[in-house]
C-alpha cells in the first residue's frame, strides 16, 4: 500500500487551484497533496480514531460485504455505508461490487500524510525557500 497525502485549503483555494490546473497556468507539483480538505476540523472528522479503526478492521479482516463489516465492528450497517462513502469521497476506501452485489469495502492506503502550512507561501518566501534548498545540494 502506499501513503496518502492530503492538504487543507479552502474552498475558493481549492476551486482557484483546480481551475488553474485545468487551464494550464499552474502544474500539480510532485509530492503535492491528492486529496483537500476544507478545514482540520473536517480532516479530524474523517480520520477520527473510530474511523481509523474502522479502516484497520476492513484492512484485517477482509470482509466480503457490509453485513460482515458490520458483524465484525458491531456497527450498524446504515452507519458503516454511510462513514464509507465519505471516506470513498476522499479516496480512502474503494467500494466493489462482490458476488451478488454485495459492497465489499477495500483500504486504498496504509498512511495518510497531512500537509499543512502555518503561513501562506509568498514569493519572496519561496525564493529564499529554494535558494536555501539549492545551498544544501
Amino acid at each position: 500500500m502506499t501513503t496518502l497525502k492530503v492538504g487543507i485549503a479552502s474552498y475558493a483555494e481549492m476551486k482557484a487551484r483546480t481551475m488553474a490546473v485545468a487551464q494550464g497556468k499552474q502544474r500539480v507539483a510532485v509530492g503535492e497533496p491528492k486529496v483537500w480538505f476544507t478545514s482540520t476540523e473536517s480532516f479530524a472528522k474523517v480520520l477520527s480514531a473510530g474511523n481509523r479503526e474502522l479502516l484497520r478492521a476492513i484492512a484485517d479482516g477482509a470482509p466480503g460485504s457490509l453485513d460482515e463489516l458490520a458483524q465484525l465492528t458491531g456497527k450498524a450497517k446504515s452507519n458503516l455505508s454511510r462513514t464509507l462513502k465519505k471516506m470513498e469521497g476522499y479516496g480512502l476506501v474503494r467500494l466493489d461490487r462482490g458476488e451478488r452485489g454485495r459492497i465489499v469495502p477495500k483500504v486504498m492506503y496504509d498512511r495518510v500524510e497531512l500537509d499543512l502550512p502555518i503561513t501562506v507561501p509568498t514569493a519572496s518566501n519561496t525564493q529564499r525557500s529554494n535558494a536555501r534548498r539549492l545551498a544544501r545540494t
